[in-house]
């Protein structure tokens, strides 16, 4: 029995330092961006990136609203409309998908959820050229629609809607909005769309990090500078600097302020997420 306490003991710093290295590991490239942007070019250049010696960061926050007219904030404008806009839709897509997937009985429903859960496994990368041929044919690539359209459907965000919609969606809670009279929609706008908040959150912050990082989708679709996301832009500015250092601090000071929206969207609605996550945990 002496041996116990020893075991529970080691078995807890092996936890804890299990935990410290992941933090450590998680946090490290977010403190280098942090310091990296307060250094000119030179600084970047002579590896002393993680020093607060020679702290320029106004001047490169100054350079980065003043390159090419404000480019940068253009791109910035242009994510938030993608991500935020094209987030918001898929989101009410996926939980009215999942909904009538898990509410409703029709025929072949099953098959076509099996259809979803193929697109599941198809990778995004190996659809951007058949969905360019498709924007070609409609007359929509470099516009905003190019890639707005694409990211309206998310299969994975169906499948955990109706997860959600099963859980969190007692059938007699509809049942007693249409004995009340509601209609099909207002069921679902007021009563079921309330009850699944949690899982429309959940699927709100997968796709709007998925599209704040999409890459190769603009890629594809987009020529015109004036459409490109963050994610494109700060890759033509990276491009550039091999041969023009002065922009290395430009896409530094650039992706410190790419994350923001991230953080703030994770911090804002996580009260919804940890209520999702915990709600029916205690009956």
């Amino acid at each position: 029995m002496s041996n116990r306490p020893r075991s529970v003991w080691l078995s807890k710093t092996a936890v804890n330092g299990a935990l410290v290295l992941a933090v450590v590991y998680t946090l490290f490239p977010l403190v280098w961006l942090l310091t990296a942007a307060t250094k000119d070019a030179g600084g970047l250049l002579a590896g002393d990136a993680f020093s607060f010696e020679g702290f320029d960061l106004g001047g490169n926050l100054s350079r980065l609203a003043a390159y090419n007219d404000g480019v940068y904030f253009h791109w910035y404008l242009n994510s938030l409309l993608y991500a935020g806009l094209g987030a918001l839709a898929c989101s009410l897509i996926s939980v009215a998908a999942g909904y009538a997937f898990d509410k409703y009985d029709f025929r072949g429903k099953e098959k076509l959820f099996g259809v979803v859960l193929l697109g599941v496994l198809v990778p995004t990368t190996a659809l951007a050229l058949p969905m360019y041929l498709l924007a070609s044919e409609v007359g929509i690539v470099n516009t905003y629609w190019a890639v707005l359209v694409p990211v309206l459907v998310n299969p994975f965000g169906v499948y955990l809607a109706r997860v959600f919609s099963a859980g969190y969606i007692p059938g007699e809670a509809l049942e007693a909005a249409r004995i009340d009279g509601a209609g099909e929609l207002r069921t679902f706008w007021s009563i079921g769309l309330r009850m699944v908040m949690p899982g429309f959150v959940t699927v709100f912050l997968f796709q709007f990090t998925a599209i704040w990082n999409n890459f190769f989708l603009p890629l594809v679709m987009l020529s015109d500078q004036k459409l490109f996301p963050l994610s494109l832009g700060l890759y033509a500015w990276n491009s550039n600097a091999h041969a023009e250092p002065d922009f290395y601090p430009l896409v530094v000071t650039g992706s410190l302020l790419a994350v923001i929206p991230l953080v703030v969207a994770f911090v804002s609605l996580q009260r919804h997420w940890k209520a999702g996550l915990t709600a029916g945990s205690v009956k």
